[in-house]
């Protein structure tokens, strides 16, 4: 407790306080000026764009990671031969550096020489320009995060299925039952609380993304095409300096994901 009171709990009312200030970054001194940074965030355009970018890359780069890595844990649950290479394989870029991750990327998606435009160009597609159209940057830098979370999903629900319980597959199998029917009455339900543990998790993971976003667009194109909520704390604390706009920006981000972990917990309990 006294861990999370200095290193958790003190920066947050701290970063509530300075909300309410403007503040230099590199000044010694800061100014009140109570609600004006809140006002400012919800009266400008691009917030409202910003949020979206938020929400859309949230929304699919949890269901995207957690559909296909219950998928891939379905399919290396099987004895097949080389799944442990493959399953190694599957974990692997999630611990590596998403810097990295982002740099190799660029290479995939670059429009003149990269991996997918050599693959339209096999079947006479031309390749969009990821770099100039924000709904295809926002694409490449959400496919980017897909693929490099989704070794931590996969393992996740890998665990769970292994664990599961083999009695009620044998009477599924006794009776019969179509493989269809078999996962969404049997398989699912068992795996009710990892995906309700992933759900929290990877939510809070994904709101939290910076370094793909940075190496790969730098919140761009067109100034905030591909910018986060996360994206523009970094971009109003520490590069416009204005520390007090950039806390109120995190506070709102907070009270969001705290609204957002609320009501999945809300649900999971009604569930259960």
């Amino acid at each position: 407790m006294v861990l999370l009171g200095l290193f958790t709990y003190r920066p947050l009312i701290d970063n509530f306080r300075i909300s309410f200030y403007h503040w230099n970054i590199s000044s010694p001194t800061m100014t009140f000026v109570g609600l004006d940074n809140y006002v400012e965030w919800f009266t400008d355009e691009t917030s409202w764009q910003i949020m979206r970018n938020t929400l859309v890359f949230t929304l699919v780069a949890v269901v995207g990671s957690m559909v296909i890595g219950l998928a891939l844990a379905m399919l290396l649950d099987q004895h097949l031969r080389g799944r442990n290479l493959v399953r190694t394989a599957v974990f692997a870029p999630y611990v590596i550096s998403g810097a990295a991750i982002g740099v190799a990327f660029q290479f995939v998606f670059d429009p003149g020489f990269g991996l997918v435009q050599d693959l339209l160009g096999r079947v006479g597609v031309e390749s969009p320009n990821f770099y100039q159209h924000s709904g295809w940057a926002l694409f490449m830098i959400t496919t980017t995060y897909v693929w490099k979370n989704l070794g931590y999903t996969f393992v996740i629900y890998l665990a769970a299925l292994q664990g599961r319980r083999t009695d009620l597959d044998e009477a599924a199998e006794i009776d019969a039952t179509g493989a269809w029917r078999k996962f969404w009455r049997v398989t699912l339900p068992q795996l009710k609380g990892t995906t309700f543990f992933l759900s929290v998790t990877v939510l809070l993971n994904s709101f939290q993304v910076f370094d793909v976003i940075q190496v790969m667009t730098a919140g761009g194109p067109f100034g905030t095409g591909t910018t986060t909520l996360i994206y523009q704390i970094y971009q109003e604390t520490f590069v416009n300096s204005r520390a007090g706009y950039g806390a109120a920006v995190a506070s709102i981000m907070f009270l969001l994901v705290l609204i957002v972990t609320l009501v999945q917990v809300k649900l999971q309990d009604k569930q259960e």
